[in-house]
C-alpha cells in the first residue's frame, strides 16, 4: 500500500477541520483559513483539498439539513478521522523535530 502524504494547503485546511470539529464546512474553513493565513483564498482551492483529503481518508463528510437561507442546498459537513489525526500527529513530530534541530543563533 502506498504511503499517504500530506501537501501544506492540505494540512492546513486538515488542521482547520480537526479545530472546527463536527461543525466544519467549506465557507467556515474557508474564512479560517483567510483569518489565519491573513490573505485570501479561493473557494475551489479549499473545496477540492477537501474532496482530495477525503478520497485519502483524512476526512469524513455528511450533508445538514435543507436550509431556506442557503435557497433549499444542504451544507457538506466534514469531520477528521483516526488515520487523518494520526497524519497530523506524525507531521507535527516531524515539523517539531526539525524546527529543534535549528542551532541557537541570535539574529539580533
Amino acid at each position: 500500500m502506498k504511503q499517504q502524504s500530506l501537501g501544506e494547503f492540505e494540512e492546513l485546511v486538515l488542521l482547520i477541520v480537526a479545530s472546527l470539529h463536527d461543525e466544519a464546512y467549506g465557507v467556515i474553513i474557508l474564512e479560517k483559513l483567510e483569518e489565519k493565513l491573513k490573505k485570501k483564498v479561493n473557494i475551489s482551492a479549499v473545496h477540492v483539498t477537501l474532496k482530495r483529503i477525503e478520497e485519502k481518508g483524512f476526512v469524513k463528510s455528511r450533508f445538514g439539513g435543507i436550509t431556506e437561507e442557503r435557497g433549499g442546498r444542504r451544507k457538506k459537513f466534514y469531520i477528521i478521522t483516526s488515520i487523518g489525526k494520526k497524519m497530523l500527529d506524525v507531521q507535527y513530530e516531524l515539523r517539531t523535530t526539525i524546527y529543534k534541530q535549528i542551532p541557537e543563533i541570535s539574529f539580533g
